[in-house]
């Protein structure tokens, strides 16, 4: 009989992906993409301070850990354990809605893998070089989860809750040097905790950050106590009552080891240009296009037909009267309201104007509709679709294929840097001179020899 450590199975291929990855392995530019996304994490990060929902899961997690530590803790300036760190840090990135995120998998990497590799990184006193390698093993594992576990999964559970929290495991596992088997065993335990449920778009509810609160926390756990001895289910991608068969309808294993070492998934990640959640973003690149091409007013517009895929629906749907400004980046009609009052959907319009009347009176003109095409080239491409009818009577199609922020229409330095000072200063998080700090620092991340802190 087979040693069940040396059988071959998905898991154990990913496993031994993450455990033995390298820094000299990893593409250059797969290098400098992954310092890019740090510093737009790292600025997403400062702009959850002093949102409530961010600072009652801080106020939470900060009373379980020392007061004191190695570990910082971004929009306090106060240092803790790692695993209060990163889990802090990672619900304060999810709250802004301007965090990465990964097409195909509908999976928003940063959040949940960067803290806890941060968090480790600085009680370990690792290099920049362990810090990136380990965050690429993060987005590798994740992203390769979320696209296994398919559409279905998405329809009820936020990936970056369940794939995130395998995501974070295998960074973590990195860092502290796993073996394979270790790795495979932190999976296993990572899986059995993975959570989170799309209801509580529902009445406005703050489950979006405890998500990846829990998810950077039980991933880290689960490759400490992998490190430690504690064994985790071998197959609990596939198996009979792993993942898939409790999360999912069209589970697909053959993604979680697509191209492992020549596809670098890291590199199709997307950073979100609008302050909302992504599946907004296609209609509202479309619409823009459209009321910059005609020069229409928004008082001009009698009706705007938003053509999307399903997931949109799914997730976009329940939110017809938003009650709370991040509520508001989940409907579509809002976005579209700022998008056609000001060309643009940044995070002072949310706070300032999602309850404009003319931004509400927009939004009721708001219709989405499930449009085949789109639907069928998501989620591996995000077609933005509208029809625009005027109040004298024109109907104006408007489309684009690639949305901004895409890897094929990406972000370059320059506005990545625009955007973290944005962030960065947005709360009173950093200063703008200690965000240019950053991000001189976060260019040169791969080049230092030792990650310590960042903000005084």
């Amino acid at each position: 009989m087979k040693d069940p450590a040396t059988v071959s199975t998905p898991a154990r291929a990913l496993a031994e992906f993450a455990a033995s990855l390298r820094f000299e392995a990893i593409p250059g530019p797969v290098v400098a993409r992954t310092e890019d996304l740090f510093l737009d994490w790292f600025a997403s990060a400062l702009a959850g301070k002093g949102a409530r929902p961010v600072e009652t899961i801080a106020e939470f997690y900060a009373s379980q850990g020392p007061g004191g530590g190695p570990s910082e803790i971004l929009i306090h300036r106060l240092t803790s354990s790692p695993m209060i760190a990163a889990a802090i840090n990672a619900a304060s990135s999810h709250f802004a809605e301007q965090d990465d995120v990964h097409n195909s998998s509908v999976f928003h990497p940063a959040a949940v893998v960067i803290p806890p590799a941060l968090a480790v990184a600085q009680v370990l006193g690792a290099s920049g070089r362990d810090l990136v390698a380990a965050i690429v093993a993060g987005y590798e594992v994740g992203i390769r989860v979320g696209e296994f576990l398919g559409r279905s999964h998405y329809r009820v559970f936020h990936t970056t809750g369940t794939a995130g929290t395998v995501a974070a495991a295998a960074a973590v596992g990195r860092l502290l040097a796993l073996s394979a088997e270790q790795m495979q065993h932190a999976f296993g335990s990572a899986g059995t905790q993975a959570a989170g449920l799309w209801e509580f778009l529902r009445d406005a509810a703050d489950s979006k950050q405890l998500h990846c609160a829990h998810a950077a926390a039980s991933g880290l756990a689960a490759a400490y106590l992998a490190r430690g001895g504690l064994t985790g289910a071998r197959r609990i991608f596939e198996g009979p009552q792993g993942m898939a068969a409790g999360m999912s309808s069209d589970a697909d294993p053959g993604r979680l080891t697509d191209r492992l070492g020549t596809r670098w998934a890291l590199a199709e990640t997307s950073f979100k240009f609008h302050a909302s959640c992504r599946h907004t973003h296609p209609a509202a690149d479309a619409l823009l296009s459209v009321m910059t091409k005609e020069k229409l007013k928004a008082d001009q517009v009698a009706r705007v037909t938003a053509r999307v895929h399903k997931g949109a629906i799914d997730v976009l749907g329940p939110v017809t009267d938003p009650q709370t400004v991040h509520q508001s980046k989940f409907s579509m009609g809002t976005v579209l309201g700022l998008i056609a009052m000001h060309g643009r959907a940044a995070l002072t319009d949310f706070d300032r104007d999602f309850r404009d009347p003319s931004v509400v009176t927009f939004r009721k003109k708001v219709h989405m509709e499930l449009d085949p095409e789109v639907d069928t080239a998501y989620p591996a491409r995000w077609i933005g679709k509208v029809t625009v009818e005027t109040t004298d009577g024109r109907r104006i199609d408007g489309r684009v294929d690639v949305p901004k922020g895409d890897p094929d229409n990406t972000l370059s330095r320059a506005e990545l840097e625009d955007k973290a000072l944005r962030l960065g200063t947005y709360r009173g998080g950093a200063t703008a001179a200690e965000m240019r700090g950053v991000i001189e620092r976060a260019w040169d991340l791969a080049k230092a020899a030792k990650v310590g802190r960042f903000l005084a």
